[in-house]
C-alpha cells in the first residue's frame, strides 16, 4: 500500500472507487463531474489517495474553503485494511496545519461511515442535507484523538 496526494491523473480512478461503494451512493452518478474532483483537488483543497498494486484502492479529498470533508471512500474490495482511517489521519493532520477552523461533514445514518466518524472523535452535529448526519470536529477534539 502506497499513500499519496491525487493528481488529475487519478481521477478517473477516484470516479471509479466513487461508483463502486455499496454505502453513500451517488444516486446519479453525473452529479460529480471530473471537473469538480479536479476543482476540489487543485484549488479548493486537497486529496489523498492509496494505491495498490498500481490501483487506486481508497481516496480522500478535503475542501478547505467551505471546511468540510468532501469524500472519504474505499473501494469494497479494499474494505477492513485500515485505507480510510490512514487516509482520514492524512486529510485531517493537513486541515488542521492549514486552518485552525472546526471542519464537518455528512453521511448516511445507519452506516458502517457513521460508525467509523464516530470512532474517530467526530460529534454528531444535527442533519445536513437531505436526512444526512451532521458531524463535526474541533482541532482540540483532533488532537486528543491522535494515537
Amino acid at each position: 500500500m502506497m499513500f499519496r496526494e491525487a493528481n488529475n491523473s487519478d481521477i478517473k480512478q477516484i470516479q471509479f472507487v466513487r461508483h463502486a461503494v455499496n454505502e453513500n451512493r451517488l444516486s446519479d452518478p453525473s452529479l460529480v463531474p471530473d471537473a469538480d474532483v479536479a476543482e476540489y483537488i487543485n484549488k479548493r483543497g486537497k486529496g489523498w489517495v492509496c494505491v495498490v498494486h498500481s490501483e487506486i484502492a481508497g481516496f480522500a479529498i478535503v475542501d478547505l474553503i467551505d471546511n468540510n470533508i468532501w469524500a472519504l471512500f474505499v473501494h469494497p474490495d479494499f474494505e477492513g485494511n485500515g485505507i480510510g482511517k490512514k487516509l482520514h489521519g492524512l486529510m485531517l493532520n493537513w486541515y488542521f496545519e492549514n486552518t485552525k477552523d472546526k471542519i464537518w461533514l455528512g453521511t448516511e445514518p445507519g452506516t458502517r461511515a457513521e460508525k467509523f466518524y464516530r470512532m474517530q472523535g467526530w460529534k454528531e452535529a444535527g442533519l445536513h442535507g437531505k436526512g444526512e448526519l451532521k458531524f463535526e470536529m474541533q482541532k482540540t477534539d483532533w488532537q486528543k484523538a491522535l494515537p
